[in-house]
């Protein structure tokens, strides 16, 4: 699954209406309902969106007729396989119907051509590891640390022994991870693993 890394428009006219999409990442509800408030112009005739975050999604048709511009927009989201993202396609009526599959074409391809142009981002699942180690392994398990680039480590405390080690790695990394805090530490550190939020 990926991500947008940053908003993205697209405007198009067809059949004398103007069609414009703005896409976004969002990360919860709020954010995407935000979002939609943001990028609604408010001399558009209708204001349509959609949005995916994991899975809770949301569509809107805003006075067009139903399913044909909320729905096709989600569609054009899901068929890209993209999650945390928010679309908005506003519409400036030209005068001339485009009939419940016109529709239904403009509001999808519109937001599919915006979420083409736009630059993703992979979403990455990550594990969190808590370790607790000897003062001694702490520095080697940081030097260790520096074979995974997505890790980050930071003190979480302290044992009369040693520290408390919060990691957040990969979850692709899990197995090396521990197996090399294991390796460094000579079988001493404590490591217990769970899940963190996908970034």
């Amino acid at each position: 699954m990926f991500t947008l890394k940053k908003n993205e428009r697209f405007e198009q006219d067809i059949k004398k209406s103007r069609f414009l999409a703005a896409a976004g990442p969002v990360n919860s509800e709020e954010e995407a309902r935000e979002f939609i408030a943001a990028l609604s112009p408010r001399d558009a005739g209708h204001n349509c969106w959609a949005f995916r975050i994991g899975d809770l999604y949301r569509s809107n048709d805003d006075g067009e007729p139903g399913g044909t511009a909320g729905r096709p927009i989600l569609q054009a989201i899901d068929g890209q396989s993209l999650d945390r993202v928010a679309v908005v396609v506003s519409r400036w009526f030209g005068g001339v119907l485009l009939g419940a599959g016109g529709l239904m074409r403009a509001y999808g391809g519109t937001a599919a051509a915006c979420l083409q142009a736009a630059e993703r981002q992979p979403i990455i699942a990550f594990a969190t590891l808590s370790v607790t180690c000897a003062f001694a392994d702490e520095a080697r398990i940081r030097a260790g640390l520096g074979a995974f680039p997505a890790a980050l480590a930071e003190t979480n405390g302290f044992t009369p022994d040693g520290v408390l080690l919060r990691i957040t790695i990969p979850c692709g990394q899990l197995d090396d991870a521990v197996r090399m805090i294991t390796d460094v530490s000579r079988g001493q550190a404590t490591v217990e693993t769970g899940q963190a939020p996908a970034a």
